[in-house]
């Protein structure tokens, strides 16, 4: 039994044939691919954000975004760490047993450090972004006001620790994020896992 000649013009074309066939299905496939990855925009909403806190001065708010929210990091002075001490009674959750904080700032000045303050600046009653208000403005803020954190939207206040005063309308503590020291300069906010 003889078999057929072998037409090599023809085996050259299917070859050639399936060899462009096969760029063709990767060059379809990396556009898809590619496309199931997140976006640079995407990776930068939800990328921890490092803060320089060196040149920081008492008294001074920093203010930075992460996944698309203000974070506020406050150098408090010692006078505003007393204030805090002060607001225990006219605070809802003095302790911070609400879980809006990490274990490691569940204590009276909700930090790892008492001089800086980390907090999302978001009212946890309806997402506006309160003002910092120091203490000087009680004539406005009431008696009881030692500085803090005022939302003008609907008039909720928060101490110099984010903790909920009583009667406003805003329910609990403004949420503390994830964070951690680099260095004594340096803070990242969004992990607090050393890798």
């Amino acid at each position: 039994m003889n078999s057929p000649p072998v037409d090599k013009n023809r085996r050259n074309l299917l070859i050639a044939t399936t060899a462009v066939g096969g760029i063709g299905i990767v060059g379809a496939a990396v556009p898809f691919v590619a496309s199931m990855t997140p976006s640079e925009k995407a990776k930068a909403l939800g990328a921890p954000v490092e803060v320089d806190i060196a040149g920081s001065k008492p008294g001074e708010l920093q203010v930075v975004a992460w996944r698309g929210k203000p974070v506020w990091v406050l150098h408090r002075t010692p006078e505003m760490i007393e204030d805090v001490r002060k607001d225990d009674g006219v605070v809802t959750d003095p302790q911070s047993t609400v879980p809006q904080q990490p274990d490691y700032a569940r204590n009276e000045l909700r930090s790892i450090k008492p001089e800086f303050l980390v907090l999302v600046g978001v009212c946890t009653h309806l997402g506006c972004s309160p003002q910092l208000k120091a203490a000087e403005d009680k004539a406005e803020m009431g008696p009881d006001w030692n500085g803090g954190f005022y939302c003008p939207c609907h008039g909720s206040k928060f101490d110099l620790a984010g903790r909920v005063f009583k009667g406003v309308p805003a329910p609990i503590n403004l949420l503390v994020p994830p964070y951690m020291y680099l260095s004594d300069s340096k803070i990242l906010v969004g992990n607090d896992k050393k890798s």
